[in-house]
C-alpha cells in the first residue's frame, strides 16, 4: 500500500526553495510577453489566468470569509498585483539578477526589524552595498526608473510576506490565494488592459501567459503560502537569501545575462546579508483556519 505525501510531511524549506526557483523562471519567461504587451499587461494577464486556475482548483467558500478578513484579503490582493507589475517593469529595464537583489531588500528588512537583536539591522545595510555593486553606478549605466520599479516591488514584497502569513493563518491550503489573486487582477486592470489593447497582440501571448500563470502565481505562490504557515518571518526571510542567486542563475541560463565579477561580488554580499539577517525556527501551526 502506498502512502500519500501530505503537505504537512513536506519540509517547509523545500516548498519555499521550489517556489523561489519557479518564480524566477516564470519572470524570465515573461520577458518575451513583456516585449509584446508591456510589463503591466503581462502582470495583468498572469493574474487573470492565475485567478481562473485557482478558483477552479480551490473553489473557495465566500461564507468562510469574516468581515475582519476583508481588509487583509484586499490588501494582499493589491500588494500581490503591484508587486508583480512593478517587478516586471524593473526586469524590462535592468537585468533579472539585479532586480531580484533590489527587490530582496524588502523581505530582508522585515526579517531584520522582526529579529530579537537590533544589531540585525546591519544586514540590510550590507545588502544595500551589494546592490550598489550590482548596479555599478560609477559606470553611468544605471537605469534609475528600473531601480525605482524594483524598490517599489521590494516594498510590496515586504508587505506581501507579512500579509501572506496572516491570510495563510485564516484559510487552509490555497483558498486564501483563490480569494486574493482575483483582487490582484482587478487592481492591475487599469494599467494592464491599456497595454494589452495597445500592444501587438497575438494568440500565442494568451497561451504563454496562461502557462506562466500556472507556474506563478498558482503553484509558486501556493507553495509560499503553505511554507509561511509553518515558518517564522525570520526563518522565511533568511531562507529567501538564496533568491537573488536564483535570479542571477536564471538570468544566465534563460536570458543570457552574464554578470561582471563586481556584480557577482554584489550578489554574494546580498546572499550573505540575507543568510545572516536572522535565524529562526519552525512556526507552530496556526489555529482557526477556514
Amino acid at each position: 500500500m502506498t502512502r500519500r505525501l501530505s503537505p504537512a510531511r513536506v519540509p517547509a524549506w523545500s516548498m519555499a526553495v521550489t517556489a523561489m526557483l519557479m518564480i524566477q523562471v516564470s519572470n524570465a519567461l515573461s520577458v518575451g510577453i513583456i516585449d509584446v504587451v508591456g510589463p503591466a499587461g503581462t502582470a495583468w494577464l498572469r493574474m487573470c489566468f492565475g485567478a481562473v486556475f485557482l478558483v477552479c482548483i480551490a473553489r473557495p467558500s465566500l461564507r468562510a470569509v469574516r468581515r475582519a478578513d476583508i481588509p487583509k484579503l484586499i490588501a494582499l490582493g493589491v500588494v500581490t498585483g503591484f508587486m508583480t507589475a512593478s517587478f516586471l517593469a524593473a526586469v524590462d529595464r535592468i537585468p533579472l539578477g539585479t532586480a531580484v537583489a533590489i527587490e530582496f531588500l524588502g523581505p530582508l528588512t522585515v526579517a531584520a526589524l522582526t529579529g530579537k537583536h537590533r544589531r540585525a539591522l546591519v544586514w540590510p545595510g550590507l545588502a544595500l552595498v551589494g546592490v550598489v555593486l550590482l548596479t555599478e553606478p560609477w559606470h553611468g549605466r544605471i537605469d534609475l526608473i528600473g531601480v525605482a520599479f524594483a524598490l517599489t516591488a521590494a516594498l510590496c514584497w515586504a508587505l506581501y510576506n507579512v500579509l501572506t502569513q496572516h491570510v495563510g493563518d485564516r484559510f487552509s491550503g490555497i483558498s486564501g490565494l483563490a480569494l486574493t489573486i482575483p483582487i490582484a487582477a482587478v487592481a492591475t486592470a487599469p494599467f494592464g488592459i491599456p497595454q494589452v489593447v495597445g500592444g501587438e497582440f497575438s494568440w500565442w501571448v494568451l497561451a504563454a501567459a496562461a502557462g506562466i500563470a500556472f507556474i506563478t502565481p498558482v503553484i509558486s505562490f501556493g507553495l509560499e503560502m503553505l511554507a509561511l504557515r509553518r515558518m517564522t518571518h525570520n526563518a522565511f526571510g533568511t531562507l529567501l537569501s538564496i533568491e537573488p542567486a536564483f535570479g542571477v542563475l536564471t538570468g544566465i541560463v534563460v536570458l543570457s545575462q552574464t554578470p561582471s565579477p563586481m556584480q557577482i561580488l554584489g550578489i554574494a554580499l546580498v546572499v550573505l546579508a540575507g543568510a545572516a539577517a536572522q535565524r529562526g525556527g519552525a512556526r507552530p501551526p496556526a489555529a482557526g483556519t477556514a
